[in-house]
């Protein structure tokens, strides 16, 4: 488990589909050289109970930074996004998902 309580299988699971910024698309490799552009852990909903394949993913320290405790919906229509050109159509898959069903905690294994 790392330090965010991310148990070991999970987080080889999220790397092996992220290899890319789940937001931005930046791919994440080891000559990246700015530090905005590494791989940091991801709430897609903002709440660190909710550790599961659909909640947990790894974004950009860019894109991470300026989501913070953001609603997805409302960090999708900031000027960071349209700047960027982040919308709900091109953001990676598990994010899409996310929007249509948003992720929940099961509170029978809370």
């Amino acid at each position: 488990m790392n330090r965010w309580n991310i148990p070991d299988f999970l987080e080889r699971d999220v790397i092996e589909r992220d290899a890319h910024c789940v937001y931005c698309g930046i791919e994440f490799v080891l000559s990246n050289e700015s530090r905005k552009s590494k791989p940091t852990w991801e709430h897609i909903v903002n709440n660190a109970r909710i550790i599961s394949l659909e909640n947990i993913a790894r974004c950009c320290t860019s894109c991470n930074a300026s989501k913070g405790a953001k609603l997805l919906t409302d960090w999708l229509n900031s000027s960071y996004c349209k700047k960027k050109n982040i919308t709900k159509n091109n953001v990676a898959l598990v994010v899409k998902v996310a929007l249509d069903y948003p992720p929940t905690l099961d509170e029978s294994n809370a």
